[in-house]
Protein backbone atom coordinates (compact mmCIF):
# COMPACT_ATOMS: atom_id res chain seq x y z
CA UNK A 1 0.00 0.00 0.00
CA UNK A 2 2.68 2.18 0.72
CA UNK A 3 4.62 1.46 -2.24
CA UNK A 4 1.42 2.58 -4.48
CA UNK A 5 1.45 6.12 -2.39
CA UNK A 6 4.25 6.44 -3.38
CA UNK A 7 4.15 5.66 -6.65
CA UNK A 8 1.23 7.75 -6.79
CA UNK A 9 2.78 10.63 -5.53
CA UNK A 10 5.79 10.19 -7.71
CA UNK A 11 3.43 10.35 -10.70
CA UNK A 12 1.57 13.86 -9.41
CA UNK A 13 5.00 15.33 -8.60
CA UNK A 14 6.13 14.52 -12.04
CA UNK A 15 2.83 15.80 -13.94
CA UNK A 16 3.05 19.01 -11.80
CA UNK A 17 6.88 19.80 -12.84
CA UNK A 18 5.42 18.51 -16.78
CA UNK A 19 2.92 21.47 -16.33
CA UNK A 20 5.47 23.73 -14.42
CA UNK A 21 7.93 23.21 -17.03
CA UNK A 22 5.11 23.44 -19.92
CA UNK A 23 3.95 27.08 -18.48
CA UNK A 24 7.21 28.31 -17.85
CA UNK A 25 8.63 27.33 -21.54
CA UNK A 26 5.37 29.09 -23.47
CA UNK A 27 4.70 31.66 -21.44
CA UNK A 28 4.29 34.60 -23.40
CA UNK A 29 7.02 36.29 -22.01
CA UNK A 30 10.50 35.78 -21.83
CA UNK A 31 12.31 34.13 -18.53
CA UNK A 32 15.50 34.93 -17.42
CA UNK A 33 17.74 34.13 -14.48
CA UNK A 34 20.67 36.06 -14.56
CA UNK A 35 23.70 35.73 -12.06
CA UNK A 36 25.69 38.78 -10.72
CA UNK A 37 28.58 38.92 -13.32
CA UNK A 38 25.73 39.19 -15.77
CA UNK A 39 25.76 35.65 -17.08
CA UNK A 40 22.39 34.02 -18.59
CA UNK A 41 22.26 30.89 -16.43
CA UNK A 42 18.19 29.97 -17.38
CA UNK A 43 15.77 31.10 -20.10
CA UNK A 44 12.93 29.41 -20.80
CA UNK A 45 11.73 28.59 -24.63
CA UNK A 46 9.95 32.09 -25.76
CA UNK A 47 12.78 34.26 -23.98
CA UNK A 48 14.79 32.26 -26.19
CA UNK A 49 12.81 32.79 -29.70
CA UNK A 50 12.56 36.14 -28.89
CA UNK A 51 16.42 36.80 -28.88
CA UNK A 52 16.37 34.28 -32.03
CA UNK A 53 18.91 31.83 -30.01
CA UNK A 54 18.40 27.95 -29.47
CA UNK A 55 18.32 27.94 -25.39
CA UNK A 56 21.24 25.58 -24.96
CA UNK A 57 23.42 28.31 -26.99
CA UNK A 58 22.03 31.40 -24.59
CA UNK A 59 23.20 29.73 -21.13
CA UNK A 60 26.64 31.45 -20.08
CA UNK A 61 26.24 34.28 -22.52
CA UNK A 62 26.07 37.91 -21.55
CA UNK A 63 22.72 39.06 -21.32
CA UNK A 64 24.51 42.48 -22.22
CA UNK A 65 25.68 41.41 -25.50
CA UNK A 66 22.20 41.22 -26.24
CA UNK A 67 21.22 45.01 -25.46
CA UNK A 68 21.86 47.37 -28.16
CA UNK A 69 24.39 50.13 -27.89
CA UNK A 70 22.42 52.84 -27.14
CA UNK A 71 20.57 50.81 -23.71
CA UNK A 72 23.64 49.82 -22.81
CA UNK A 73 23.92 52.26 -20.15
CA UNK A 74 20.58 51.96 -18.85
CA UNK A 75 20.89 48.42 -18.73
CA UNK A 76 23.94 49.29 -16.09
CA UNK A 77 22.04 51.73 -14.25
CA UNK A 78 19.38 49.13 -13.93
CA UNK A 79 21.28 46.38 -12.75
CA UNK A 80 22.57 48.39 -10.33
CA UNK A 81 19.78 49.45 -8.88
CA UNK A 82 18.43 46.31 -8.50
CA UNK A 83 21.18 44.61 -5.96
CA UNK A 84 21.22 48.31 -4.23
CA UNK A 85 17.58 48.07 -3.60
CA UNK A 86 16.56 44.16 -3.46
CA UNK A 87 12.96 45.48 -5.09
CA UNK A 88 11.35 44.77 -8.11
CA UNK A 89 12.54 47.10 -11.01
CA UNK A 90 11.39 48.20 -14.43
CA UNK A 91 12.79 49.61 -17.20
CA UNK A 92 12.77 49.48 -20.99
CA UNK A 93 15.52 48.86 -22.84
CA UNK A 94 16.37 47.65 -26.66
CA UNK A 95 17.23 44.28 -27.42
CA UNK A 96 19.03 42.82 -30.46
CA UNK A 97 18.02 39.56 -32.21
CA UNK A 98 20.74 36.76 -33.56
CA UNK A 99 19.74 38.35 -37.47
CA UNK A 100 20.69 41.95 -36.02
CA UNK A 101 17.28 42.88 -35.94
CA UNK A 102 16.03 44.68 -32.61
CA UNK A 103 12.95 45.27 -30.76
CA UNK A 104 11.50 47.02 -27.81
CA UNK A 105 11.50 45.47 -24.76
CA UNK A 106 10.27 45.99 -21.02
CA UNK A 107 12.07 44.06 -17.52
CA UNK A 108 10.54 43.38 -14.75
CA UNK A 109 13.12 42.20 -12.01
CA UNK A 110 14.26 41.36 -8.82
CA UNK A 111 17.26 40.52 -7.38
CA UNK A 112 17.21 37.47 -4.78
CA UNK A 113 19.33 34.89 -3.01
CA UNK A 114 20.17 31.50 -5.32
CA UNK A 115 18.48 28.84 -3.07
CA UNK A 116 21.12 27.69 -0.37
CA UNK A 117 23.66 30.33 -1.23
CA UNK A 118 24.41 33.72 -0.19
CA UNK A 119 24.68 34.23 -4.38
CA UNK A 120 22.51 36.95 -5.85
CA UNK A 121 20.97 36.55 -9.10
CA UNK A 122 18.15 38.44 -11.03
CA UNK A 123 15.07 36.93 -11.91
CA UNK A 124 13.57 38.93 -15.15
CA UNK A 125 10.73 38.47 -17.01
CA UNK A 126 10.98 40.35 -20.91
CA UNK A 127 7.91 41.59 -22.51
CA UNK A 128 7.84 42.17 -26.35
CA UNK A 129 6.10 45.77 -26.42
CA UNK A 130 7.29 46.94 -29.90
CA UNK A 131 3.88 47.14 -30.77
CA UNK A 132 3.09 48.92 -28.44
CA UNK A 133 5.84 51.43 -28.48
CA UNK A 134 4.74 51.93 -32.46
CA UNK A 135 1.09 52.75 -31.68
CA UNK A 136 2.36 55.12 -28.82
CA UNK A 137 4.59 56.42 -31.71
CA UNK A 138 2.08 56.64 -34.43
CA UNK A 139 -0.18 57.75 -31.88
CA UNK A 140 2.16 60.82 -31.05
CA UNK A 141 2.44 61.69 -34.41
CA UNK A 142 -0.98 62.02 -35.02
CA UNK A 143 -1.23 64.43 -32.03
CA UNK A 144 1.85 66.45 -33.15
CA UNK A 145 0.00 66.76 -36.64
CA UNK A 146 -3.15 67.99 -34.69
CA UNK A 147 -1.57 70.32 -32.81
CA UNK A 148 0.27 71.69 -36.33
CA UNK A 149 -3.33 71.96 -37.86
CA UNK A 150 -4.15 73.88 -34.64
CA UNK A 151 -1.36 76.48 -35.31
CA UNK A 152 -1.87 76.45 -38.36
CA UNK A 153 -5.27 77.18 -38.16
CA UNK A 154 -4.90 79.78 -35.79
CA UNK A 155 -2.00 81.33 -38.39
CA UNK A 156 -4.92 81.39 -40.39
CA UNK A 157 -6.96 83.27 -37.80
CA UNK A 158 -4.19 85.62 -37.22
CA UNK A 159 -3.99 86.42 -40.84
CA UNK A 160 -7.86 86.88 -41.74
CA UNK A 161 -7.55 89.66 -38.16
CA UNK A 162 -4.42 91.70 -39.34
CA UNK A 163 -5.58 91.64 -43.42
CA UNK A 164 -7.52 94.70 -43.03
CA UNK A 165 -5.41 96.69 -40.45
CA UNK A 166 -2.52 95.79 -43.03
CA UNK A 167 -4.54 96.21 -46.13
CA UNK A 168 -5.85 99.56 -45.34
CA UNK A 169 -2.17 100.60 -44.15
CA UNK A 170 -1.09 99.32 -48.26
CA UNK A 171 -4.73 101.24 -48.97
CA UNK A 172 -2.80 104.61 -47.89
CA UNK A 173 0.40 104.30 -49.81
CA UNK A 174 -0.91 102.76 -53.17
CA UNK A 175 -3.67 105.32 -52.89
CA UNK A 176 -1.65 108.50 -52.63
CA UNK A 177 1.30 106.78 -54.88
CA UNK A 178 -0.96 106.90 -57.64
CA UNK A 179 -2.25 110.34 -57.09
CA UNK A 180 0.89 111.52 -57.16
CA UNK A 181 1.49 109.55 -60.94
CA UNK A 182 -1.37 111.00 -62.05
CA UNK A 183 0.01 114.58 -62.67
CA UNK A 184 3.46 113.08 -63.75
CA UNK A 185 4.83 112.16 -67.13
CA UNK A 186 7.42 108.91 -67.61
CA UNK A 187 9.89 111.38 -67.91
CA UNK A 188 9.45 113.36 -64.86
CA UNK A 189 11.57 113.74 -62.04
CA UNK A 190 10.33 110.90 -59.29
CA UNK A 191 8.55 109.06 -61.87
CA UNK A 192 10.13 106.11 -61.64
CA UNK A 193 10.42 106.40 -57.61
CA UNK A 194 6.60 106.19 -57.20
CA UNK A 195 5.79 103.37 -59.45
CA UNK A 196 8.25 101.62 -57.35
CA UNK A 197 6.13 102.42 -53.78
CA UNK A 198 3.13 101.28 -55.86
CA UNK A 199 3.94 98.07 -57.41
CA UNK A 200 5.78 97.49 -53.48
CA UNK A 201 2.24 98.13 -51.76
CA UNK A 202 0.78 95.50 -54.92
CA UNK A 203 3.74 93.20 -53.43
CA UNK A 204 2.47 93.80 -49.70
CA UNK A 205 -1.27 93.29 -51.01
CA UNK A 206 0.15 89.41 -52.62
CA UNK A 207 1.86 88.82 -49.25
CA UNK A 208 -1.12 89.04 -47.66
CA UNK A 209 -3.30 87.25 -50.02
CA UNK A 210 -0.82 84.38 -49.89
CA UNK A 211 -1.18 83.70 -46.33
CA UNK A 212 -5.10 84.27 -46.77
CA UNK A 213 -4.63 81.67 -49.36
CA UNK A 214 -2.85 79.25 -47.47
CA UNK A 215 -5.57 79.47 -44.52
CA UNK A 216 -8.40 78.95 -47.00
CA UNK A 217 -9.98 82.73 -46.59
CA UNK A 218 -9.47 83.85 -50.26
CA UNK A 219 -9.93 82.52 -53.64
CA UNK A 220 -7.74 82.05 -56.48
CA UNK A 221 -8.05 85.70 -58.44
CA UNK A 222 -7.71 83.94 -62.17
CA UNK A 223 -6.87 85.27 -64.90
CA UNK A 224 -4.37 84.65 -68.06
CA UNK A 225 -0.66 84.50 -67.48
CA UNK A 226 2.14 84.89 -69.62
CA UNK A 227 4.37 81.87 -67.67
CA UNK A 228 7.84 83.02 -69.34
CA UNK A 229 7.33 86.16 -67.97
CA UNK A 230 5.87 85.30 -64.33
CA UNK A 231 9.37 83.10 -64.41
CA UNK A 232 11.28 85.71 -65.25
CA UNK A 233 10.24 88.06 -62.57
CA UNK A 234 10.37 85.56 -59.93
CA UNK A 235 13.63 84.82 -60.88
CA UNK A 236 14.96 88.42 -60.25
CA UNK A 237 13.35 87.72 -56.34
CA UNK A 238 15.10 84.69 -56.25
CA UNK A 239 17.93 85.93 -56.84
CA UNK A 240 18.16 88.23 -53.93
CA UNK A 241 16.68 85.70 -51.62
CA UNK A 242 19.22 82.49 -52.37
CA UNK A 243 22.85 82.19 -51.06
CA UNK A 244 24.98 83.28 -54.63
CA UNK A 245 26.34 80.05 -54.57
CA UNK A 246 23.27 79.39 -56.70
CA UNK A 247 23.23 79.73 -59.71
CA UNK A 248 19.67 79.94 -61.27
CA UNK A 249 18.91 79.31 -65.01
CA UNK A 250 16.10 79.91 -67.04
CA UNK A 251 15.67 77.97 -70.54
CA UNK A 252 12.27 79.08 -71.43
CA UNK A 253 10.28 78.04 -74.61
CA UNK A 254 8.99 80.56 -77.35
CA UNK A 255 6.45 83.58 -75.91
CA UNK A 256 3.22 82.74 -75.64
CA UNK A 257 2.85 80.49 -72.86
CA UNK A 258 -0.56 81.38 -71.37
CA UNK A 259 -1.92 79.65 -68.56
CA UNK A 260 -4.98 80.83 -66.69
CA UNK A 261 -4.04 80.96 -63.08
CA UNK A 262 -3.72 83.17 -60.11
CA UNK A 263 -0.22 85.41 -60.45
CA UNK A 264 0.23 85.07 -56.51
CA UNK A 265 -0.17 81.39 -56.09
CA UNK A 266 1.56 80.72 -58.99
CA UNK A 267 4.88 82.80 -57.89
CA UNK A 268 4.55 80.57 -54.25
CA UNK A 269 4.49 77.42 -55.83
CA UNK A 270 8.11 78.42 -57.92
CA UNK A 271 9.22 79.83 -54.63
CA UNK A 272 8.27 77.43 -52.14
CA UNK A 273 10.04 74.56 -55.16
CA UNK A 274 13.18 76.82 -54.93
CA UNK A 275 13.79 76.80 -51.06
CA UNK A 276 13.25 73.07 -51.18
CA UNK A 277 16.09 73.34 -54.04
CA UNK A 278 18.10 75.68 -51.76
CA UNK A 279 17.94 73.15 -48.47
CA UNK A 280 19.21 70.73 -51.09
CA UNK A 281 22.24 72.17 -52.44
CA UNK A 282 23.76 73.51 -48.93
CA UNK A 283 27.36 73.72 -51.13
CA UNK A 284 25.51 75.14 -54.02
CA UNK A 285 24.68 74.32 -57.43
CA UNK A 286 22.15 75.32 -60.34
CA UNK A 287 18.58 75.88 -60.24
CA UNK A 288 16.80 75.24 -64.01
CA UNK A 289 13.30 77.19 -64.44
CA UNK A 290 12.15 75.70 -67.78
CA UNK A 291 9.01 75.98 -69.93
CA UNK A 292 8.05 74.33 -72.60
CA UNK A 293 4.47 73.36 -74.42
CA UNK A 294 3.49 69.78 -74.49
CA UNK A 295 -0.36 67.76 -75.17
CA UNK A 296 -1.31 65.24 -73.08
CA UNK A 297 -2.85 62.42 -74.90
CA UNK A 298 -4.91 59.87 -73.41
CA UNK A 299 -2.93 57.01 -73.12
CA UNK A 300 -1.24 59.35 -70.35
CA UNK A 301 -4.01 60.73 -69.01
CA UNK A 302 -4.96 56.68 -68.19
CA UNK A 303 -1.86 56.64 -66.07
CA UNK A 304 -2.82 59.98 -64.34
CA UNK A 305 -7.10 59.42 -63.59
CA UNK A 306 -7.24 63.15 -62.81
CA UNK A 307 -5.53 64.86 -65.96
CA UNK A 308 -7.56 65.66 -69.21
CA UNK A 309 -6.46 65.16 -72.76
CA UNK A 310 -5.18 69.12 -74.38
CA UNK A 311 -2.71 70.93 -74.32
CA UNK A 312 -0.67 72.21 -71.35
CA UNK A 313 1.65 74.38 -70.44
CA UNK A 314 5.18 72.50 -68.69
CA UNK A 315 6.72 73.96 -65.64
CA UNK A 316 9.83 71.98 -64.50
CA UNK A 317 12.18 73.39 -61.64
CA UNK A 318 14.86 71.12 -61.34
CA UNK A 319 18.03 71.23 -58.90
CA UNK A 320 21.56 69.16 -59.11
CA UNK A 321 20.95 68.56 -55.18
CA UNK A 322 21.26 65.63 -52.76
CA UNK A 323 17.90 63.87 -54.22
CA UNK A 324 15.75 62.25 -51.97
CA UNK A 325 14.90 58.16 -51.43
CA UNK A 326 12.00 56.37 -52.63
CA UNK A 327 10.53 56.49 -49.49
CA UNK A 328 10.47 60.17 -49.14
CA UNK A 329 9.45 60.61 -52.66
CA UNK A 330 6.49 58.42 -51.99
CA UNK A 331 5.51 60.92 -49.18
CA UNK A 332 6.80 64.54 -50.39
CA UNK A 333 3.31 65.52 -51.20
CA UNK A 334 1.52 64.74 -47.58
CA UNK A 335 0.79 67.49 -44.95
CA UNK A 336 3.21 67.64 -42.38
CA UNK A 337 6.00 65.18 -43.77
CA UNK A 338 9.33 66.60 -43.58
CA UNK A 339 12.98 65.40 -43.52
CA UNK A 340 13.84 68.78 -41.72
CA UNK A 341 14.26 69.62 -38.23
CA UNK A 342 11.36 70.01 -36.35
CA UNK A 343 12.62 74.04 -36.20
CA UNK A 344 13.38 73.66 -39.63
CA UNK A 345 10.10 72.69 -41.64
CA UNK A 346 6.96 72.23 -41.40
CA UNK A 347 5.90 70.22 -43.75
CA UNK A 348 3.92 72.16 -45.55
CA UNK A 349 5.81 73.91 -48.32
CA UNK A 350 5.24 70.76 -50.98
CA UNK A 351 1.42 70.38 -49.81
CA UNK A 352 0.75 73.61 -50.60
CA UNK A 353 2.14 73.52 -54.43
CA UNK A 354 0.25 70.58 -54.27
CA UNK A 355 -2.86 72.00 -53.51
CA UNK A 356 -2.13 75.11 -55.65
CA UNK A 357 -1.67 73.03 -59.05
CA UNK A 358 -4.78 71.24 -58.47
CA UNK A 359 -6.63 74.21 -57.52
CA UNK A 360 -5.12 75.60 -61.40
CA UNK A 361 -6.76 71.72 -62.90
CA UNK A 362 -2.66 70.97 -62.92
CA UNK A 363 -0.87 67.91 -62.48
CA UNK A 364 2.55 67.88 -61.00
CA UNK A 365 5.35 64.88 -60.87
CA UNK A 366 8.31 64.85 -59.02
CA UNK A 367 11.69 62.53 -60.59
CA UNK A 368 14.25 62.26 -58.07
CA UNK A 369 17.08 59.93 -56.92
CA UNK A 370 19.94 60.05 -54.53
CA UNK A 371 23.05 62.03 -55.61
CA UNK A 372 21.59 62.67 -59.16
CA UNK A 373 19.01 65.61 -57.99
CA UNK A 374 15.33 66.16 -58.44
CA UNK A 375 13.04 67.86 -61.15
CA UNK A 376 9.68 68.88 -59.90
CA UNK A 377 7.38 68.91 -63.94
CA UNK A 378 4.23 70.70 -63.38
CA UNK A 379 1.53 70.65 -66.18
CA UNK A 380 -0.95 73.76 -66.18
CA UNK A 381 -3.81 73.80 -68.75
CA UNK A 382 -3.00 75.99 -71.71
CA UNK A 383 -5.74 78.64 -72.81
CA UNK A 384 -5.43 80.55 -76.18
CA UNK A 385 -5.77 84.41 -74.32
CA UNK A 386 -4.28 87.22 -74.38
CA UNK A 387 -2.03 87.73 -70.46
CA UNK A 388 -2.99 90.37 -68.18
CA UNK A 389 -0.11 92.76 -67.79
CA UNK A 390 -1.02 93.84 -64.62
CA UNK A 391 0.62 97.11 -64.70
CA UNK A 392 -1.88 100.84 -63.63
CA UNK A 393 -3.55 102.60 -65.59
CA UNK A 394 -2.64 106.08 -66.47
CA UNK A 395 -5.79 108.69 -65.86
CA UNK A 396 -6.93 109.45 -68.92
CA UNK A 397 -7.86 105.60 -69.07
CA UNK A 398 -10.19 105.76 -66.06
CA UNK A 399 -13.83 106.42 -66.53
CA UNK A 400 -15.13 108.61 -63.93
CA UNK A 401 -18.56 110.13 -63.34
CA UNK A 402 -20.85 113.67 -62.03
CA UNK A 403 -22.66 111.52 -59.39
CA UNK A 404 -22.70 112.18 -55.60
CA UNK A 405 -20.79 109.63 -52.81
CA UNK A 406 -21.05 108.68 -49.49
CA UNK A 407 -17.65 107.43 -48.66
CA UNK A 408 -17.84 105.55 -45.19
CA UNK A 409 -14.59 104.53 -43.26
CA UNK A 410 -13.27 104.79 -40.11
CA UNK A 411 -9.70 105.92 -41.05
CA UNK A 412 -9.13 109.23 -41.96
CA UNK A 413 -5.91 108.63 -44.35
CA UNK A 414 -8.64 106.02 -46.43
CA UNK A 415 -11.24 108.87 -46.67
CA UNK A 416 -8.91 111.66 -47.24
CA UNK A 417 -7.29 108.89 -50.20
CA UNK A 418 -10.65 107.81 -51.20
CA UNK A 419 -12.33 111.16 -51.36
CA UNK A 420 -9.29 113.30 -53.51
CA UNK A 421 -9.35 110.14 -55.94
CA UNK A 422 -12.65 110.14 -56.46
CA UNK A 423 -13.19 113.84 -56.79
CA UNK A 424 -10.37 113.98 -59.16
CA UNK A 425 -12.33 111.77 -61.27
CA UNK A 426 -15.51 114.27 -61.11
CA UNK A 427 -17.52 112.69 -57.92
CA UNK A 428 -19.00 114.57 -55.34
CA UNK A 429 -17.88 112.97 -52.44
CA UNK A 430 -19.19 113.03 -49.28
CA UNK A 431 -17.50 111.36 -45.87
CA UNK A 432 -18.52 109.73 -42.54
CA UNK A 433 -16.19 108.25 -39.82
CA UNK A 434 -18.05 105.42 -38.89
CA UNK A 435 -21.95 104.07 -39.19
CA UNK A 436 -23.85 105.49 -36.94
CA UNK A 437 -23.03 109.14 -39.02
CA UNK A 438 -22.94 107.60 -41.88
CA UNK A 439 -26.64 106.50 -41.54
CA UNK A 440 -27.28 109.96 -39.95
CA UNK A 441 -25.71 111.57 -43.24
CA UNK A 442 -27.48 109.32 -45.37
CA UNK A 443 -31.18 110.19 -43.74
CA UNK A 444 -30.18 113.84 -44.12
CA UNK A 445 -29.06 113.73 -47.87
CA UNK A 446 -30.53 110.66 -49.58
CA UNK A 447 -32.20 112.89 -52.45
CA UNK A 448 -28.62 113.79 -53.43
CA UNK A 449 -26.52 110.75 -52.55
CA UNK A 450 -26.16 107.60 -55.87
CA UNK A 451 -23.93 105.61 -54.14
CA UNK A 452 -22.36 104.14 -51.14
CA UNK A 453 -18.94 103.20 -50.53
CA UNK A 454 -18.62 100.68 -47.44
CA UNK A 455 -15.96 99.71 -44.92
CA UNK A 456 -17.00 96.55 -42.87
CA UNK A 457 -15.00 96.56 -39.97
CA UNK A 458 -15.69 99.85 -37.71
CA UNK A 459 -16.54 101.22 -34.48
CA UNK A 460 -19.80 102.32 -33.20
CA UNK A 461 -21.63 100.39 -35.73
CA UNK A 462 -20.34 97.49 -38.23
CA UNK A 463 -20.57 98.00 -41.75
CA UNK A 464 -23.02 94.83 -42.47
CA UNK A 465 -25.25 96.75 -39.29
CA UNK A 466 -24.44 99.90 -41.19
CA UNK A 467 -25.60 97.95 -44.72
CA UNK A 468 -28.96 96.91 -43.01
CA UNK A 469 -29.96 100.54 -41.79
CA UNK A 470 -29.15 102.05 -44.98
CA UNK A 471 -31.36 99.55 -47.01
CA UNK A 472 -34.05 99.86 -44.09
CA UNK A 473 -33.94 103.67 -45.40
CA UNK A 474 -34.00 102.96 -49.02
CA UNK A 475 -34.05 99.61 -50.62
CA UNK A 476 -33.08 100.71 -53.60
CA UNK A 477 -29.56 102.14 -52.66
CA UNK A 478 -26.48 101.14 -54.36
CA UNK A 479 -23.78 100.36 -52.03
CA UNK A 480 -20.02 98.74 -52.57
CA UNK A 481 -18.28 97.15 -50.13
CA UNK A 482 -14.97 98.51 -49.74
CA UNK A 483 -12.86 96.13 -47.22
CA UNK A 484 -9.50 94.45 -46.46
CA UNK A 485 -11.04 91.19 -45.46
CA UNK A 486 -11.20 88.83 -47.99
CA UNK A 487 -14.22 88.74 -51.17
CA UNK A 488 -14.70 84.98 -51.04
CA UNK A 489 -14.98 85.17 -47.08
CA UNK A 490 -17.66 87.55 -47.20
CA UNK A 491 -19.06 88.21 -50.18
CA UNK A 492 -22.05 85.37 -51.12
CA UNK A 493 -23.46 87.29 -47.29
CA UNK A 494 -22.80 91.17 -48.28
CA UNK A 495 -24.83 90.07 -51.84
CA UNK A 496 -27.87 88.39 -50.09
CA UNK A 497 -27.84 91.40 -47.40
CA UNK A 498 -28.06 93.63 -50.52
CA UNK A 499 -24.69 94.55 -51.57
CA UNK A 500 -23.94 95.39 -55.34
CA UNK A 501 -20.15 95.10 -55.38
CA UNK A 502 -16.95 94.27 -53.25
CA UNK A 503 -13.82 95.67 -53.69
CA UNK A 504 -10.93 94.43 -51.53
CA UNK A 505 -8.21 96.98 -50.34
CA UNK A 506 -5.64 97.31 -51.40
CA UNK A 507 -7.29 98.65 -54.81
CA UNK A 508 -5.95 100.65 -57.75
CA UNK A 509 -7.87 103.67 -58.56
CA UNK A 510 -9.14 101.73 -62.06
CA UNK A 511 -10.18 98.90 -60.03
CA UNK A 512 -12.29 101.24 -57.30
CA UNK A 513 -13.38 103.55 -60.32
CA UNK A 514 -14.54 100.55 -62.49
CA UNK A 515 -16.75 99.12 -59.33
CA UNK A 516 -18.56 102.24 -59.20
CA UNK A 517 -19.22 102.92 -62.38
CA UNK A 518 -20.62 99.67 -63.00
CA UNK A 519 -23.50 99.81 -60.15
CA UNK A 520 -24.25 103.16 -60.89
CA UNK A 521 -24.83 101.98 -64.64
CA UNK A 522 -26.71 99.08 -63.34
CA UNK A 523 -30.43 99.18 -64.62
Amino acid sequence: MQNEELRRAQLELSEARDRYVDLYDFAPIGYFTINKTGLIKQVNLTGAKMLGLERGRLISQPFSAFVTGDSQDNYYLYRRKLYETGTRQTCELSLMKRDGSSFHAQLESIAVNETGTDRERIRATVTDISQRRQVEHEKAGLQAQLQHAQKMEAVGTLAGGIAHDFNNLLQAVQGFAEMLLFDKHKSDPGYSELQQISQAAQRGADLTRQLLTFSRKIESEMRPVDLNVLVEKTKILLERTLPRMIAIKLRLAPPGKIVNGDPAQLEQILMNLAVNAKDAMPEGGELILQTASTCLDEAYCQLQPETKPGDYVLLTVSDNGCGMDEETLTNIFDPFYTTKGRAEGTGLGLAMVYGIVKSHGGHIECISGLGVGTSFKIYLPAINRTPSTGTAARADLLVGGSETILLVDDEQVIRKVGEATLARFGYTVLTAADGRLAVELYRREQERIDLVILDLVMPNMSGKQCLEALLRINPALKVVIASGYSESEHRAGLIQSGARGFVGKPYEAKKLLDAIRQVLDED
